[in-house]
């Protein structure tokens, strides 16, 4: 392991040398400031419920246990991220798994686990190959292990539900996971996460305001059209304004790349949202978890990155390229 390696790995000494660090994260850490402040006031004017104050106040506890345990990760190094990547990933599967009953397969739960771990590893080693490898080798392992009770019945049904839980938790997280490979990834994931939790914000917003329209009532009855072109124009301008210094002196620092990656993060992430509210109403169920007060499960909150991660990671990844001049099979050597 090199020192350049060691750096981006464990250091923290240069977490603010990139000027977005620092600005967003003394937005973030602004906006819990004023937030409650902002909920007392709509109260005292009678804006807000005694009930919708409650429910604003809990979530907003919430935030100040969920935001630190992104931050601080980000900012501490990059196998910190990694490392909490893949526990959230383990963490959404067992929610997943215990909605839809796939806890009871024991083994193929095993191939899961164990494919989300091998995961982490190429990560950490940056062993892009053997990532890119461990998605048709899980999907064979769990078709494969699913044969060994020889109950043909429900086989379909075992394997399916076995492989979309790896895909989303192993191969689309684990995308979020490969952005630290790069020595900018505190920008790219800061940028992330901000514009997709945003992109939820204003799409409630822009619902409650311009909404009349329902999007996708049988999967989301409270989701509307405008709410969701509302979410779109404001997530884009966010990502070309907050994109622009990210990027700044790269391929990618143009207005066309700015704004499709705009449009990637709002849309994508609506369709993340909406796809776990298509298997929470298959399933028969309000949320996947009771995890976050206010929020359900973790699942419930981070749905929206789970499509944006690797839908982001191979754009930026075609035009500008990401991990370039790291060291790479850290661990492993070669």
């Amino acid at each position: 392991m090199d020192a350049a390696a060691r750096e981006r790995l464990f250091g923290v000494s240069h977490a603010f040398d990139n000027p977005v660090t620092t600005s967003v994260t003394i937005a973030v850490v602004g906006a819990l400031v004023v937030v409650p402040m902002i909920i007392w006031l709509l109260a005292r004017l009678g804006r807000v419920g005694d009930a919708h104050r409650k429910e604003l106040f809990t979530r907003f506890y919430s935030w100040l246990v969920i935001t630190p345990l992104i931050l601080v990760p980000i900012l501490a190094g990059a196998a910190w991220t990694i490392l909490g990547i893949g526990v959230l990933s383990l963490f959404c599967y067992r929610e997943y798994a215990r909605a839809t009953g796939l806890f009871r397969e024991k083994a193929i739960s095993l191939m899961i686990v164990l494919g989300i771990l091998l995961q982490t590893f190429t990560a950490f080693d940056n062993w892009y190959h053997f990532f890119v490898a461990l998605t048709p080798l899980t999907i064979g392992a769990i078709m494969s292990v699913a044969i060994l009770r020889d109950e043909p019945e429900g086989y379909i049904q075992r394997v399916a539900l076995g492989v979309l839980g790896f895909a989303l938790f192993g191969t689309c997280f684990g995308h979020l996971a490969h952005f630290a490979n790069d020595a900018n990834y505190r920008p790219y994931l800061l940028l992330i996460f901000l514009s997709v939790e945003l992109n939820d914000v204003f799409a409630y917003v822009s619902g409650k305001t311009l909404g009349r329209r329902k999007l996708a009532p049988k999967t989301s009855p409270n989701k509307t059209l405008g709410g969701a072109l509302g979410a779109l124009v404001l997530t884009t301008l966010l990502v070309v304004g907050v994109g622009h210094y990210v990027f700044r002196g790269t391929a990618m620092d143009s207005a066309s790349h700015l704004v499709v990656m705009g449009i990637i993060v709002s849309t994508v992430g609506q369709m993340g949202d909406l796809m776990l509210s298509s298997i929470k109403r298959d399933l028969g169920v309000k949320d996947m978890g009771v995890t976050i007060p206010g929020h359900g499960g973790l699942l419930d909150r981070f749905d929206s990155i789970i499509l944006v991660a690797p839908a982001m990671y191979h754009y930026i990844n075609y035009f500008e390229g990401i991990g370039n001049g790291q060291a790479m099979h850290i661990l492993t050597g070669g």
